[in-house]
Formats: C-alpha cells, sequence, structure tokens
C-alpha cells in the first residue's frame, strides 16, 4: 500500500549527520564513517539510506590529516562545494580542522585538498561550520580547547576572508557551565550549527559528553546586526533546547534543511540506541517550530516507537505489512506502536514469512524492514529473492527492544519479485517493509 508516513531512524550506524538540500532540489548528506568522507544525494530526506553515494575523499597514509575523520560538513559557498572536517595523525591531541574544495559543481565529485583551516593559535579544533551572514561575510565556528590540554571543549568564532582562511584571532561565546552541559569529563561544549532566522543568528551546539545519555542540544543567539565576534552579543537559552526523554537518549549533533518543498524546517540528528549505548548510534529526523523571537522550538525527541508524517512535499513511500505476507509458523499480534497495529512473531526454525512486491524497473532497492529485537544478541534472518539464496540479515540488538529500521539492499527487477526471510527466535517482533529507491533510476528522464 502506499502510505505518507516514516518511523526513525533514517540512516543507521551513523553520527554527526549533516544534510543540505540545495538549489537543484537534492539532499547532499554526509556523516562521520572515520576513515574517509562519503556524500549521499538524494531526493527524499527521509529515504538516505537507498541514495546514490560516493566516497569524495580518502586520507593520504600518513600526515595530520591521515586518522580520525569526524563530523564532515558540505557548504555550497561562491559557487563551490566546500567540506570541512576534523582530523589527526592518529594523536587526538593534535585534531584539527581541515576543508576540501570541489573541482566541479558535482558534490559527488573531485575535491582539491585546501589543508588546514586555523586562527593564529592553531589549538586543538573539530566540528567547524561557517556561518554566512546577509552581507556576504563569513565566520568560521568550532569546538577547541584553550589550551594543549584536554580539559573543556569550548566554542569559538572568527572571521574568514575567505572560505578556506581565517583571517583573525578567535573568541570564545560559549562554555560548558551549566549543569546540563557538565556531565561526564572532559566537559563538552561541541557540534555548533548555524539556524537563522529573520530576527535572530542561532547556533545550536551540543553539550555534556557524547558518550553519555546526557548529551543534549543548546541554543546561542544574536540579533542580525550586532557584532558577531564581541562575545556580549551572545545569549545563552539556561535550558537545554532538545534532551533525553524516557525513550530516548543523548540527541546531538544536529543539522537543518527545509522539507522538499520549502513549507517546513526539519532538525537531523543523532541518538543513542538506547540507555548506555556510548558512541553506538543512528541518525533521526523530525519537523521543528519556531518561536516568536526567532529561537527555534525543537519540542522533545521522538521515539522510534512514533510514526511521523513524511517531509511536506515528498512523494508517498510502498509500505508492505507483515500481518498481510504469507505466513508459515508465524503468529499475529496486536500492538499499538505497530503502522498497522498488529505485529508477526513466535518465530521457530521451521519459521517464514514471503512478501510479494512489485517494482517499476529494475534497480537496487533497500527495503526498510521495521523490528523489535528483545533478545540478548543479535538475530540472524535468512533472505530469498525469488526462491535464490542471496543473503544473511543481521538484526541488531542495540536498541534492547525499542523499534529499529534495517536498511536491506536488494536487486529487484522490473514487476513482481518475492522476498521470504526465515529464521530468527522467539523474541522478534516484525511490522513492515518500506521499499525504498532505487534513487538513480527515479531521477530518469
Amino acid at each position: 500500500m502506499q502510505t505518507s508516513t516514516f518511523a526513525n531512524p533514517i540512516m543507521n550506524g551513523g553520527a554527526d549527520p549533516w544534510v543540505i538540500k540545495h538549489d537543484d532540489g537534492y539532499y547532499y548528506y554526509t556523516h562521520t564513517v572515520g576513515n574517509a568522507i562519503q556524500v549521499w544525494k538524494s531526493r527524499s530526506l527521509t529515504d538516505m539510506a537507498a541514495a546514490e553515494t560516493a566516497v569524495v575523499w580518502t586520507p593520504p597514509a600518513e600526515g595530520p590529516n591521515s586518522k580520525e575523520i569526524w563530523a564532515p560538513e558540505l557548504h555550497w559557498i561562491d559557487g563551490k562545494w566546500y567540506i570541512y572536517y576534523a582530523a589527526d595523525d592518529g594523536r587526538n591531541e593534535n585534531h584539527r580542522m581541515f576543508v576540501l574544495e570541489s573541482a566541479t559543481d558535482d558534490a559527488l565529485g573531485e575535491y582539491e585538498d585546501r589543508g588546514k583551516i586555523t586562527d593564529p593559535t592553531d589549538k586543538w579544533a573539530i566540528d567547524g561550520t561557517v556561518l554566512h551572514k546577509s552581507d556576504g561575510s563569513l565566520y568560521f565556528v568550532w569546538s577547541g580547547w584553550e589550551g594543549d590540554v584536554n580539559v573543556s571543549q569550548r566554542l569559538y568564532i572568527a572571521p574568514m576572508s575567505n572560505p578556506y582562511t581565517i583571517s583573525g584571532e578567535r573568541v570564545e561565546i560559549s562554555r560548558p557551565e551549566l549543569a546540563w552541559e557538565t556531565v561526564g569529563e572532559p566537559t563538552v561544549n561541541e557540534g555548533p550549527e548555524v539556524l537563522i532566522s529573520d530576527q535572530k543568528i542561532n547556533i545550536v551546539y551540543s553539550a555534556s559528553g557524547s558518550w553519555t545519555d546526557d548529551y543534549t542540544l543548546g541554543l546561542l543567539s544574536s540579533d542580525p546586526d550586532s557584532d558577531l565576534l564581541d562575545p556580549a552579543s551572545w545569549t545563552k537559552k539556561p535550558e537545554a533546547v532538545f534532551a533525553k526523554t524516557d525513550r530516548v537518549f543523548g540527541p546531538g549533533h544536529c543539522s537543518f534543511v527545509k522539507s522538499p518543498d520549502g513549507k517546513e524546517d526539519w532538525i537531523v540528528y543523532h541518538a543513542a540506541v538506547t540507555t548506555g549505548a556510548g558512541w553506538s548510534r543512528n541518525v533521526r529526523a523530525q519537523p521543528f517550530q519556531w518561536n516568536e523571537d526567532g529561537t527555534p522550538n525543537f519540542g522533545e525527541p521522538v521515539s522510534p516507537g512514533t510514526f511521523l508524517a513524511l517531509p511536506s512535499g515528498e512523494p508517498a513511500r510502498v509500505r508492505l505489512e507483515a500481518e498481510e505476507a504469507k505466513l508459515e509458523g508465524l503468529q499475529v499480534t496486536e500492538h499499538e506502536e505497530a503502522s498497522g497495529g498488529q505485529v508477526v512473531g513466535g518465530w521457530t526454525g521451521e519459521s517464514s514469512i514471503e512478501w510479494e512486491i512489485d517494482v517499476p524497473e529494475n534497480g537496487l532497492y533497500r527495503l526498510a524492514l521495521r523490528y523489535l529485537n528483545e533478545a540478548a544478541i543479535p538475530q540472524r534472518l535468512h533472505m530469498t529473492i525469488g526462491g535464490k539464496l542471496r543473503v544473511d540479515v543481521t538484526l541488531d540488538t542495540g536498541l534492547k527492544g525499542e523499534w529499529s529500521n534495517a536498511f536491506i539492499p536488494v536487486g529487484l527487477k522490473q514487476g513482481r519479485n518475492t522476498i521470504k526471510l526465515s529464521g530468527g527466535t522467539a523474541r522478534l517482533s516484525l511490522d513492515a517493509i518500506d521499499v525504498l529507491g532505487p534513487e538513480a533510476a527515479s531521477d530518469k528522464e
């Protein structure tokens, strides 16, 4: 059936998500993969797992930017793409910011390494972003150390003379000082992201240890005509603006983007897969609103058990309910958080579920399988396509009984295809499959 809803996460195994909507109508997305920089290109925000993707840069074998590639961001400035990222030589104390410049107007194309971008102090630096004012002036904002010891991460701003050069002294605009900013040691302010309204220049940042459940978002705001290099121009909201709930832990390091038709504002962020999961995270998205004073109102992070309307202007997707599939040795039970109100479970060694999927053209699709795994270990399912064994599908335990999505790549042929899953244990429940993509094929003219 066609549906206009989705459930988080939109990407598994991702952290530090960055997404930008370009004037060509595409979303361009990247996140930390650790040993390279990878960019995704999609017409749909929530179908990013099925998007066209390419590794656009790999680090040298040795050197100051050869290891620990963190939090890349893709910016379109003066007709070129720029990617800002943090890296080191294998020693964390040597982390600095670097920048790539596109050789073409293709975000998935070639890039030239412009090297390190730093202020005169050349201190430890990560999570750099660009603040681009309406008058054309550029500022670099990042998280860094005051000295050479990892005691506290603070937020700094400095002017830029061009997209790859800082042209003045750094100015501290925030440090961890409030109770919700100081969970974990060292104390942390990081991940600054710019969010501008008609009334305010906002910087949304991440606070407290990223390895804790209490990782959260804070807010700095300034008037548009103020001196952004004057710390007094920035006001810190005394409360966190996006924090953990009883089902969402460690929400942080976000980016912001419009819906396809430009009518809605969305926050894309990572969260821990469960309480105590540390750096095991996935990527989620939800809409947000605005306060009367021009600051954002994010509300609470929604749980993976909540279905959301697709971003405005995003086309409906195909959803195949588990309870409507061909079942062997499985049971249908009621569940109020299931998309159709029911789940399929009771797996034994002889159990199986089989869907028939109709697709308009040949291509590589992603099947977003929504499931609950309450077992203490990952579950492995055997998938056959058209009666031929193709892949084993592993369903993680990271959520400890919370909903998740497994994004399974499958090659499908035009017309009708049969997908069969077998295996699993009694502690596994399946809700539905959303059929995503293929992105490249759907954009053919």
